[in-house]
C-alpha cells in the first residue's frame, strides 16, 4: 500500500496517467454507446464493456461517479456501524474497481482485502493497472448472474450491476450475497427504476435476516407510495479535463444521483431520520424533508432553535438528522 491513502484525488491521478493520450473522439463514441446502454431498459445478459476502448471510455466517464456514489453509501454505513471493520471485501461486477477504491478509503487505516469479480476481462485488466502499487486487490473473471457462487466475506458491494441482469438473476445474486456476507451494500442509479431495484434487493436482504443500516432509519416498509416518488441521493463529482472532453461538458463538476441500501447481519445504529431532499434554506428558517420511523415528514428549524438552526443550515441531502449531540 502506498503511503498516500486511496482517495478521489488519487483515483483521478491514476486515471489521468493511464488514459493519457486517449483520443477524446474515440472515447466519446464509446461513451455514447455506454450511455445508451446505461439509460436503456433491457437487461444485456452480456458484458457491457467489450474491449479496451470501451473500458477506457467507461473509466473516464463512469468510474469517478461510481466511486463517489459508493463512498456516499459507505459513509452512511460507517455512521450506523462505526466500530465494524471488514477484513475481506468482494466487489461483484466491479469492472475497473471503483468500489474497491471507495472501500479502501473508507477503512484507510487498515483496508480490507478486495476481490473484484467481473465478466469483462478488459475491465479487470485496466482496473489492475489502475490499482497497481496503490491497492490490495485480486481480480477474477466470473459470469455475474444467478449461477454465481461467492466465498464467505465480510463485505459485499454490488454497484450499478443489477440493471444488467434479468429479474430472476438479480434476486439470485442478492440472495447469494446475503448468504456469504456480514454486510451488503448495493448501489443503483438514482432513477425510479433504480430505486425499484434497490427496494426489491432491500426486501430480499431483510427476508434473509439482515437489518437495514442505511439510508433507511428502520427495516420496515418504505413509506413512499409506489409510482409517486423515489428515494435517491446526490454526490458531487469533480471532472478531469478528459472527463469534460469525453462528456462534452464545461463545468468542473457534475452531480451523480444514486439509490442504495446498506444492510448488516449484526445490529446497526441507523439514523434517527434521513434527509431525503436538498434542504431549503429560507430567511430565518430551514425546511428539512425527512424519512423516519413514522414515515415521511417535514421539519422546520428556525433561529429559535439556537445551535440546532446553525447545524440545519450546514446539513446536506442524505445526512442523518438530528445531529447526535442534539438527539
Amino acid at each position: 500500500m502506498n503511503a498516500s491513502a486511496p482517495s478521489a484525488d488519487s483515483l483521478r491521478a491514476a486515471l489521468a496517467g493511464l488514459l493519457d493520450g486517449l483520443p477524446p473522439k474515440q472515447a466519446a463514441q464509446a461513451v455514447d454507446r455506454l450511455i445508451a446502454n446505461y439509460r436503456g431498459t433491457t437487461p444485456t445478459d452480456t458484458p457491457v464493456l467489450r474491449d479496451r476502448s470501451d473500458v477506457a471510455a467507461y473509466a473516464a466517464y463512469r468510474m469517478p461517479a461510481t466511486f463517489e456514489a459508493v463512498r456516499g453509501a459507505l459513509g452512511a454505513l460507517r455512521e450506523a456501524a462505526p466500530d465494524w471493520e471488514p477484513r475481506t471485501h468482494t466487489d461483484v461486477g466491479g469492472g475497473t474497481g471503483a468500489a474497491g477504491w471507495a472501500v479502501a478509503e473508507a477503512w484507510e487505516e487498515q483496508p480490507p482485502r478486495t476481490t473484484v469479480l467481473d465478466w469483462a476481462e478488459p475491465a479487470l485488466a485496466l482496473g489492475r493497472e489502475l490499482a497497481a502499487g496503490a491497492l490490495d486487490m485480486e481480480w477474477r473473471t466470473a459470469r455475474i448472474g444467478g449461477a454465481l457462487r461467492l466465498a464467505d466475506t465480510d463485505l459485499v458491494t454490488v454497484s450499478y450491476v443489477l440493471k444488467e441482469l434479468t429479474e430472476a438473476d438479480r434476486a439470485a445474486l442478492v440472495t447469494e450475497a446475503a448468504r456469504v456476507a456480514q454486510t451488503v451494500v448495493i448501489v443503483e442509479p438514482g432513477t425510479p427504476d433504480g430505486y425499484e431495484r434497490i427496494i426489491a434487493a432491500r426486501t430480499l436482504l431483510i427476508e434473509a435476516g439482515f437489518t437495514v443500516a442505511a439510508p433507511c432509519p428502520h427495516s420496515g416498509a418504505c413509506p413512499i407510495e409506489p409510482g409517486t416518488d423515489w428515494c435517491h441521493f446526490s454526490a458531487r463529482v469533480s471532472r478531469s479535463s478528459l472527463h469534460r472532453k469525453v462528456k462534452g461538458g464545461s463545468l468542473p463538476y457534475e452531480d451523480e444521483k444514486y439509490s442504495y441500501v446498506a444492510a448488516t447481519r449484526f445490529p446497526p445504529a441507523p439514523a434517527t431520520s434521513r434527509i431525503t431532499r436538498r434542504p431549503q434554506i429560507r430567511k430565518g428558517l430551514v425546511l428539512l424533508d425527512l424519512c423516519g420511523p413514522d414515515g415521511l415528514t417535514r421539519d422546520t428549524v428556525t433561529k429559535r432553535h439556537g445551535p440546532l438552526y446553525k447545524q440545519a443550515r450546514d446539513v446536506e441531502w442524505g445526512d442523518s438528522w438530528p445531529p447526535e449531540d442534539e438527539g
